[in-house]
């Protein structure tokens, strides 16, 4: 009776949150799926005028997964060179790529800023601070810093003795996204990490370097497998931000939709400009399907999960059996142990 009550008082305290968050997050989401199926401004082919609105069902995700567009004539074909919808798939490659490169290397290099902040020396709470600069710079400001960076006159051409292309050559731009991208995030991996390996006690490793361990069996049998969870939730975060990574493309090399470091977002972005709102409300369902199947995987099969943990069940011990009781021979003679008892 008094855990019900606990229930019921917790619902109520958490009722006007669930509520505002109900409205602030799933209306959105809602009108997006509903304004997808909708038809955009258009040319109609037999009044020559435009019109709005109407039932569009599934043309604009055929548009943007087959690339299907609709001819002045009315014929349905294949969208021709220079169509927002022909940079869907190039700019899905890219996105995945930064996602896969940039969550790996900010891994690594999060786990070993957090192992050297997590040892005990002078000035590291200074050093901690100082980790976090990066992370705590907006990210526009980070964009403009790395541009100026990456100029045909800047620093890193002239430490290279080279004159590099990187905001024109394919290549060289993402490769200048991601080192701008792990600049900035990998301070937050190591943070979060930091976190995880503040909660490992200090005398698992006193009793496993008595044992005789060295550093890497330590690191690979007692700080990896402690700080996995930690690990995976900071490796979900990362990986659903990556997936929407918009403003450090767009300001380091060109917001167009077929530059060579487009996402799928700036797709979004640019079909809003163009005002076709209810077809970029369809490219917004599909980022959100994607992220979604991703963050699923990752809960599901890789033990990113962040929700708490079940205790395991309690099994009644099995009853045992009473021990046969063996006569004990004295000299010929037959006793049991009640007999030896008395």
């Amino acid at each position: 009776m008094h855990k019900a009550k606990q229930a019921r008082t917790a619902w109520a305290l958490i009722a006007p949150t669930l509520a505002v968050l109900g409205v602030v997050i799933g209306y959105p989401i809602i009108r997006a799926i509903c304004l997808s199926f909708q038809q955009d401004k258009h040319l109609d082919p037999e009044t020559g005028l435009f019109v709005q609105g109407g039932f569009a069902g599934a043309d604009h995700y055929l548009y943007w997964l087959q690339q299907r567009c609709m001819t002045p004539s009315g014929v349905v074909a294949t969208c021709p060179p220079g169509t927002i919808a022909t940079d869907f798939w190039p700019a899905v490659r890219i996105t995945l790529f930064f996602t896969v490169v940039t969550v790996a290397l900010e891994t690594l290099l999060g786990l070993w800023m957090a192992t050297v902040m997590n040892k005990e020396f002078p000035g590291r709470g200074l050093l901690r601070a100082a980790v976090l600069v990066p992370w705590a710079i907006p990210t526009a400001v980070t964009a403009k810093l790395w541009q100026f960076l990456f100029s045909d006159n800047g620093l890193i051409n002239s430490l290279l003795g080279r004159e590099t292309s990187w905001t024109t050559d394919p290549w060289a731009a993402r490769t200048a996204v991601i080192i701008a991208d792990v600049w900035k995030t990998a301070p937050f991996m190591a943070l979060l990490i930091l976190a995880g390996l503040q909660m490992i006690d200090k005398e698992i490793y006193e009793a496993a370097r008595v044992d005789g361990a060295g550093r890497f069996q330590i690191f690979t049998n007692i700080t990896l497998p402690l700080v996995k969870p930690a690990l995976m939730v900071a490796v979900l975060f990362r990986t659903l931000d990556a997936l929407r990574m918009y403003d450090l493309p767009v300001i380091m090399i060109s917001p167009s939709s077929n530059s060579p470091t487009a996402t799928i977002s700036q797709l979004v972005v640019e079909d809003l400009r163009q005002g076709n709102f209810n077809s970029a409300s369809a490219l917004s369902t599909l980022i959100f399907l994607l992220i979604f199947a991703v963050a699923f995987i990752m809960i599901r099969f890789l033990g990113a999960d962040v929700g708490p943990k079940k205790p395991p069940k309690k099994v009644a011990p099995l009853p045992s059996e009473p021990k046969p009781v063996v006569p004990i021979r004295i000299a010929g003679n037959a006793i049991s142990t009640k007999e030896i008892q008395r």
